[in-house]
């Protein structure tokens, strides 16, 4: 960037900047993970940066985005939908401060950048509670002050002026050390405030030496949005048919599938789902060749094609008024996610230091794997805003009102970040229920709430049912290994050496904000799956009709066991099923645990 150029920021030269800054904030996560010790020492303030960093990385790749103003509002958009943690967050109000400050800018000058980072900084810091100094924010507003000091002392180039706003932000990181009693005993400095100063010097780096720019691919695996829009389409133009499917199988090869589908003439493809269940959208010419590569990659059902002339050929079944979404925390078998059209939004996990999208890019099986051959404990985070923003703003072009059956308020941010993508979509229309549960009772609720669907429920009658089935559901769990809960901070080390020197298994149950809390013990090794499912089965009503779900954390034969021992009972059940249990209890618990749910079960009926 030449002396000239240096006085005047164009938007594509803002853009490149940025992504500079988020490439350095990316390879510094782990550093920024390391120290992460304020507000909580959870060490999950980098991959939080990075998701949500990585986001706006995706967002600037979108072609068109002319002037300072257009670039900064994609910024702050895509960093508020999918803001991860209280870096994310921070991050996400400091850019709409920008954004909103310089709406109308097409060129940035020292000036006006004074003026935006300085409302950056006001922004993120109402958007806490206790503003706290000693944190993310006491760096931005030593940035913002020494921007002003610059201008007015008359620097007009963005080279000596970012150099020395990034010189004072570092100063400041440090002094973060003595100013917060978390950060002074582990001797570190603020996470966030670590990861803002990243930002920063991966920007400077660019306009002073032109190096970190956009050449750089985002990481694999890094932002894999519950709903993957392509843009590398062979023709985006018009085309005659809209075609949607779902495939099946154990695992879909998404991205053979997505190379296949690129070979024909489409556009508008968009391929939503976990990687047993994808489910495809996309304007095509020819539906019959569309439906015959998806056919290469697995079972295919729910086809619907409509002439966008007008008219509609469905292949199935009808659409329904309601449509039921939930996220991966909800245990269900994939044979009923498909029957009964259930959508899903996945959640976020770390396993080994590698970041992931649940059953989109690592199967529980593979999280179990992980979990057996590493010291390292896997931690689990909510999906960002904007992949429920995505899938309901999709789901209402085709149905009229969306449910979305969350996980329990009190267990995760999930239901949060679906309820603010509610309130930016269709407040009207779509409705947000906590199940106050998680895994297999959070998954009978879900099958509960699609079965009302298709008997023909509205929304207010669904949410009605809903109340009253979540105080007729129950979880039950069992904890043969209590040393992943031990690893995880969820458990004193104490409890290992007890349980093992006793020789006994912890039972656990739901309580009515949806936390697990210890029920019993179970002694012994011997039978625990047949034990476990005689706890359960006594605290069932003989007059009264159930529905039942196991589940296991890579156990399948404990699970089957558990099974046969219900179904050999005098319980009157109504249905019963067996499934491989996720994220919202498998990442705690660990391999071997088991799930029980049970439903005291009312048939849906308008």
């Amino acid at each position: 960037m030449d002396d000239m150029k240096r006085q005047r920021l164009s938007g594509q030269g803002l853009r490149r900047a940025l992504i500079a800054g988020i490439q350095n904030v990316i390879a510094q996560r782990d550093e920024i993970n390391r120290i992460n010790v304020y507000p909580m020492p959870d060490h999950d303030a980098g991959t939080n940066l990075a998701f949500t960093l990585g986001a706006v990385w995706q967002g600037l790749q979108e072609p068109g985005l002319e002037g300072v103003g257009a670039v900064l509002q994609r910024t702050a958009s895509e960093a508020s939908d999918s803001a991860r943690g209280n870096s994310g967050a921070i991050m996400a109000q400091f850019f709409h401060g920008l954004a909103e400050a310089l709406a109308t800018c097409h060129q940035l000058t020292t000036q006006n950048l004074a003026e935006a980072v300085m409302a950056g900084s006001l922004h993120a810091r109402m958007a806490m509670a206790e503003p706290c100094e000693g944190t993310i924010l006491s760096v931005m507003q030593a940035f913002a002050d020494e921007w002003e000091k610059q201008v007015k002392a008359g620097v007009h180039d963005f080279g000596p002026g970012f150099a020395q706003a990034c010189t004072r932000s570092r100063v400041v990181l440090q002094q973060t050390r003595k100013q917060l009693p978390a950060l002074r005993s582990a001797g570190v400095v603020d996470a966030g405030g670590l990861g803002f100063v990243s930002l920063l010097e991966g920007i400077n780096a660019y306009i002073n030496q032109g190096s970190g720019m956009h050449g750089a691919e985002i990481p694999a695996g890094l932002v894999i949005a519950g709903v993957d829009t392509s843009r590398d389409l062979v023709d985006s133009g018009t085309h005659r048919y809209s075609v949607e499917c779902l495939i099946s199988a154990d695992t879909v090869d998404r991205t053979g599938l997505k190379a296949a589908l690129l070979e024909l003439p489409l556009s508008r493809q968009v391929i939503t789902g976990p990687r047993e269940q994808v489910h495809l959208h996309a304007h095509v010419d020819e539906p019959a060749a569309f439906l015959a590569v998806a056919a290469r990659f697995g079972t295919v059902s729910r086809k619907c094609i409509e002439d966008l002339s007008g008219t509609v050929r469905p292949e199935g079944e009808p659409r329904t008024p309601v449509v039921i979404v939930t996220d991966s925390g909800s245990d269900i078998p994939a044979e009923l996610m498909a029957r009964l059209n259930i959508h899903l939004v996945p959640q976020r996990l770390t396993v080994n230091g590698q970041d992931h999208v649940d059953r989109v890019s690592i199967s529980s099986h593979e999280l179990y794997h992980a979990m057996r051959t590493s010291s390292i404990p896997a931690r689990t985070s909510q999906p960002p805003t904007g992949d429920f923003r995505r899938m309901f703003e999709y789901l209402l072009t085709h149905h009229q009102c969306v449910v979305d059956v969350s996980l329990a308020r009190s267990l995760s941010g999930t239901l949060q970040s679906a309820e603010r993508a509610a309130a930016r979509t269709d407040p009207q229309r779509v409705h947000v229920f906590d199940t106050r549960s998680a895994s297999a009772g959070q998954g009978l609720l879900t099958i509960w709430a699609a079965e009302a669907a298709h008997a023909g429920l509205d929304a207010p009658q669904l949410l009605a049912g809903l109340e009253r089935m979540q105080s007729r559901t129950k979880v039950y769990a069992l904890v043969q290994d209590i040393q992943y809960a031990v690893r995880g901070g969820r458990a004193p080390r104490v409890a290992l050496w007890l349980t093992r020197l006793l020789r006994f298994s912890l039972t656990l149950t739901t309580r009515p904000n949806g936390r697990l809390g210890v029920m019993s013990a179970l002694w012994g090794r011997r039978n625990l799956p047949e034990h476990f499912a005689g706890v359960v089965l006594r605290r069932l009503e003989p007059t009264r009709r159930y529905r039942v779900l196991v589940g296991h954390c890579d156990c399948p034969e404990q699970a089957r066991q558990a099974h046969a021992a219900l179904l050999a009972s005098s319980c009157n059940l109504d249905a019963s099923w067996v499934v491989e249990i996720g994220v919202a209890i498998g990442a705690h618990a660990g391999p071997g645990s088991l799930v029980i749910a049970t439903q005291d079960y009312e048939p849906p009926n308008p």
